[in-house]
Order: C-alpha cells, then sequence, then structure tokens
C-alpha cells in the first residue's frame, strides 16, 4: 500500500487536535490540496481517497449541518465547504464498504447541499441591501454548481435530488434570480440523466411541470419564460409519453404560450415546443373524437334514466311537498295563535293588577281618612310589617315548591327502593318460612373400639377430677334450702305482678282524666252530656271503639293503588297506621273493680 499523503495526514491531525469553531477554517486547506494536481489523474484520486480514509469529508458534511452564522467566516465558508465536498465526491472510487459510500454518504450529501441552498434562498430573499443581495446570490450559485458537479460525477443522484423535498421548495419559488438558477440545475440534470423524469414517482413529476407551467402562467419575464419553454421542450423532445401528458393535463398550455410568448426572443423553442404539442394532438384527435362520442351517448342514456326516474316519483314529490307544506303553515299558525294568547293574557293579568293596585290604593286612602292623624305612622307601619310577611310567606313558598320539584324524582326513587326492599324481605322471609326442615338424623353408633377408647378417655378424667363426696344429710339440707328459695322468689315474683298491674291501671286511669279534662269545655258551656261523660266511664270507651271501628273501614275501602306496598303482606297483618286508634286505646282505664 502506497503511504498517505503528507499534507493531508498533517491536516487531519490538526483538525483532531484543534477547537471545535477553528475546524472550518483548517478543512477550506483541502482546496489547495485538491487543485495541486490535475483533475482524473492519479495523484488526485489517491488524495481523494485520503481524505476520505481520514474522515475529514465526514467532517465537511457535519459541518454543513451546524448553524453558519456562527461559523468562523460565515456564509461564504459553508459555501466554500460544499464545493470542496463536491470535488471530494466526484472521481472518489471507495473499495471498502462501497454501499455505505453510494446508498448513504452520497444521499445524505446532497439533502445537506439542498440544505443550505433552501437557508441561503431564504435570506437572499430577506436581505435589503445590495451587496449583501449579490453575495448571498454568489454563495447560493456556489452550492448549486456544487450540486450540479455531484451528480454530475455520480449520475445516479440525479433522482435523489429531484425527489428531495428542499429541491421542489427551492424550484417553488417567486424570485426571479434564484428561480433561474434552480431551473438550470433541472436543465443539467436532465442533460445528465434523460430517463431521470420516469424514474421518479408520479406526485414528483407532476409537482415539477405543475412550477413550469405555473411560471410560464404567472410572469411575463422573458428570462423565465425562456428557461421554462426550453425546460418544457426537452422535456418534450425526451419522451412521448410525457407529451401526452402535458397535452392531457394542461389544456391551454399551446394557448398560453402562442399568445403571452410570441415574440419574446426564443420563438425559435417556443415554435418546436408547439410543433410537437399539436402532432400529439392531431395523433390523437381521431381516439378523443371516438372517446367524446361514447361519453356523449352513456350521458344521454344516463339523463334518460334520471329524467324518468325523476318523473316517476313527481306525484308522490308533489304531495310530500304539499303535506310538510301544510304542517309548516299550520304549525306557524299555531305559532301565532300562541303568541296572541300569551299576549292577551299578558295584558289582561297586567290590567287585573293596575285594577288591583288601584283598589288598593283607594281602600288605603279612605283607611287613611278614617284614622286619626296621631295614628297615621302606626298604621303605616303595621301595613309595612303585614306586607313584608306576604312577600316573606310568598317567597317561602316559592322556594320551598322549588326545591319540592327538585327532590321529586330523588323522593320517588328513594319510596320505590323502599317499597322493593319491604316486598323483597317479606318475599324472602316468606320463603324462608316455607323451606321445610330437614329431617334430624341421629348420631352414628360407637365401634366397639370407639366406645373402649372413650371409655378410658372418661376413666383418666374421673381420676384426675375426682368428685367432692357428700353426705346423704347433706345432700336433703342443701335440697330444702334450694326449695325454700324458691318458694320466696315465686311468691314475690307474684307479689311484683300484681303491683305492676296495680300500677299500670292507676296510670291509665290518671291518663284518661287528664284527657277528659284537656278536651273539657270551660264552664259556662259545660252540658249535661259534658256531665255524663265525667261520671260514666263507659262512654269514652264507646268513642273510642267507634273510632277504631271507621278507622278499619276506611282502610278496607282504601283503592287498590294505595295498598300498592302491601302486596307481600300476610293476610292476618293489618298497617300500623290503622291501628293507631286501637293503640290509643291502652291508655284509657276501663271502670270497674278487681
Amino acid at each position: 500500500l502506497a503511504a498517505a499523503d503528507p499534507r493531508v495526514l498533517a491536516l487531519a491531525a490538526q483538525v483532531t487536535e484543534s477547537r471545535e469553531q477553528d475546524i472550518p477554517l483548517l478543512l477550506l486547506k483541502l482546496k489547495g490540496i485538491l487543485h495541486s494536481a490535475s483533475l482524473g489523474c492519479e495523484e488526485s484520486k489517491k488524495i481523494k481517497q485520503d481524505i476520505y480514509d481520514y474522515g475529514l469529508t465526514q467532517y465537511c458534511m457535519l459541518i454543513l449541518r451546524q448553524d453558519h452564522s456562527r461559523l468562523c467566516g460565515g456564509w461564504a465558508t459553508a459555501a466554500q465547504l460544499a464545493e470542496i465536498l463536491s470535488h471530494c465526491c466526484v472521481g472518489l472510487e471507495v473499495k471498502e464498504d462501497p454501499e455505505e459510500f453510494y446508498k448513504k454518504f452520497l444521499p445524505s450529501a446532497i439533502d445537506n447541499l439542498l440544505v443550505l441552498g433552501r437557508r441561503l434562498q431564504a435570506r437572499f430573499i430577506r436581505v435589503i441591501k445590495d451587496e449583501e443581495k449579490q453575495d448571498f446570490l454568489r454563495w447560493f450559485q456556489t452550492v448549486t454548481d456544487a450540486i450540479c458537479w455531484l451528480f454530475g460525477g455520480h449520475i445516479q443522484l440525479a433522482v435523489c435530488v429531484l425527489q428531495n423535498d428542499h429541491f421542489l421548495q427551492l424550484l417553488i419559488t417567486d424570485d426571479v434570480e434564484t428561480a433561474i438558477i434552480m431551473m438550470s440545475v433541472l436543465h443539467n440534470i436532465l442533460r445528465v440523466n434523460s430517463s431521470v423524469l420516469l424514474q421518479v414517482d408520479e406526485e414528483t413529476l407532476h409537482s415539477v411541470l405543475d412550477e413550469l407551467v405555473y411560471k410560464l402562467s404567472s410572469t411575463t419575464n422573458p428570462v423565465i419564460g425562456n428557461a421554462a419553454t426550453k425546460l418544457l421542450l426537452l422535456v418534450a423532445k425526451f419522451c412521448e409519453q410525457l407529451v401526452k401528458l402535458l397535452t392531457a393535463r394542461y389544456k391551454g398550455l399551446k394557448g398560453l404560450l402562442s399568445k403571452q410568448w410570441t415574440g419574446k426572443g426564443f420563438d425559435r423553442d417556443l415554435s418546436q415546443l408547439l410543433d410537437l404539442l399539436y402532432l400529439e394532438q392531431s395523433n390523437g384527435k381521431g381516439e378523443m373524437q371516438r372517446q367524446h362520442q361514447a361519453a356523449c351517448k352513456i350521458q344521454a342514456m344516463w339523463k334518460g334514466f334520471q329524467t324518468r326516474k325523476r318523473l316517476k316519483k313527481l306525484p308522490q314529490a308533489v304531495t310530500t311537498l304539499q303535506r310538510s307544506f301544510r304542517a309548516k303553515r299550520e304549525q306557524e299558525l299555531q305559532h301565532l295563535k300562541k303568541q296572541k294568547e300569551d299576549e292577551a293574557l299578558k295584558l289582561q293579568m297586567q290590567l287585573q293588577r293596575q285594577r288591583a293596585m288601584r283598589v288598593f290604593h283607594e281602600r288605603q286612602l279612605a283607611s287613611l281618612e278614617i284614622i286619626h292623624a296621631s295614628q297615621v305612622n302606626k298604621y303605616m307601619e303595621e301595613m309595612e310589617g303585614k306586607s313584608a310577611l306576604t312577600i316573606q310567606r310568598f317567597w317561602r313558598g316559592y322556594r320551598a315548591r322549588r326545591n319540592f320539584h327538585q327532590q321529586r324524582q330523588s323522593l320517588k326513587e328513594y319510596k320505590a327502593a323502599v317499597i322493593i326492599q319491604r316486598a323483597a324481605c317479606k318475599f324472602l322471609e316468606k320463603q324462608r318460612r316455607r323451606r321445610p326442615l330437614s329431617p334430624w338424623k341421629g348420631p352414628k353408633g360407637l365401634t366397639d373400639e370407639q366406645r373402649l377408647a372413650l371409655q378410658q378417655k372418661v376413666d383418666e378424667y374421673i381420676k384426675l377430677h375426682p368428685a367432692s363426696q357428700m353426705s346423704e344429710e347433706m345432700s336433703k339440707d342443701l335440697h330444702m334450702q334450694a326449695q325454700e328459695k324458691l318458694a320466696q322468689f315465686l311468691l314475690r315474683s307474684r307479689l311484683d305482678q300484681r303491683a305492676a298491674q296495680r300500677r299500670e291501671t292507676l296510670l291509665a286511669q290518671v291518663n284518661t282524666d287528664v284527657e277528659l279534662l284537656m278536651n273539657a269545655p270551660g264552664l259556662a258551656e259545660t252540658t249535661e252530656k259534658d256531665l255524663d261523660m265525667f261520671m260514666s266511664r263507659s262512654i269514652p270507651v264507646a268513642a273510642k271503639a267507634r273510632q277504631s271501628h271507621n278507622t278499619m273501614l276506611k282502610y278496607t275501602h282504601w283503592p287498590w293503588w294505595k295498598k300498592l306496598g302491601d302486596e307481600f303482606v300476610e293476610d292476618d297483618v293489618i298497617p300500623d297506621d290503622a291501628l293507631n286508634a286501637e293503640a290509643e286505646l291502652e291508655t284509657l282505664f276501663i271502670g270497674g273493680r278487681k
């Protein structure tokens, strides 16, 4: 193997040891190294191989991705590095891992160069000073020349350039100078690889052609018109398929070219393009006429079918339209009628309110005339108090009704849940009662071995816990003591029971007397019937019994919907509400002596 170029080796060492901000200026020395050898000779190839092997080419590509406004030398350094990168890649034959170079490195280099071109184009459009504009335009021209030099040395990169989104963004611009440069790049692509338009996808092809036709239709600049016409002529000369695409996709292209661009200084190219377009139109005229006649027949048949179908549905459509119109008119009449009724009601309420206010004021004035002057203030205070109470009463009633309406649904749900739970509990209780009891099963008999083991355990327990021995006399004395205590307890409990009954009787008598005294009329209003009620004990008892009887009758005559929650009630169970009267009888004392 030949030794590496000492200049490349020394530069690689300097790049490795230098700071990051100094690397771009060091890489500019590659330009002198590359120009030292003639293009295409073995020495030049060897230098490019050494530059690639020592990673200096990769350094150039990495620097192109950075923010060039912060680099030493700025955009001028970036443009020179782009030129150096393209010269390093053209004429380089990589022997070790060529797939990495051709499939990854070169497409990445094209992408970085196009990104740099977009940044330069954007700053060229934004700047105002003429000197800065010329600098950015010169750097932009340098970058595009580097791109053309790169895909000129590697023809397969032409497809990569066309399909790159950044290239389409560079081409789609309203700036005249950069647009001319980009159309020259496209012209170089077509000249290098004439079949590139058939290799790209349909969307990319349409985008490029759309932009060229748009530039012809949207500008009057002869330089842009000349460049776009030459590009379309080159496309049309290459393939008949693209001529068909131009004729079919852009119907007014021939008229646009002949009317707008005739006599602009490029009539030769323009006449050649028009001849190709008219020739394609004349060749496809017979086919177009046949297709046109077929389309007319299909449209006539379809329109006839649609008309007959619409005529068949016309009566039904008219009926539907009339029905909907009448319904809408009736709805509008009902709305107007309701609106008039509401207005009349509102007016009537207003008149009634005014009339009531007038009557109230008349009464108030009449009262003030009757009342003495010293009592007017007192009367007014009383009226204000009554008015305030009335307002508060109405407001509280409104608030209570509103809260009740808001809580009605939850109250219904709660009552329904209670009824369902009560019914379910009663149903489960009835099921539990009706469930038959399992027959009693006696214990299993013991075997002889189990009986012996149990007897041994009993004997051991008796040995461990011997019973205290008691004589027969002591047992008799203990039995007599227990009998005496039992007799005393029974006697005492019978006396306590009689005392409790006597207390309950006296309490019931006191309650009855209290109730009679509470309900008794005054002495001036007392009659003989009232005296009989106090002297006789049977009259209040009969009244309570009659009330209880009436309550039971009312319960039996209730409608079915009031007994909805009592579906699962036993027949012999009486509701608590119906027994309220009977419960009150417990407080009565029935006269008599024991």
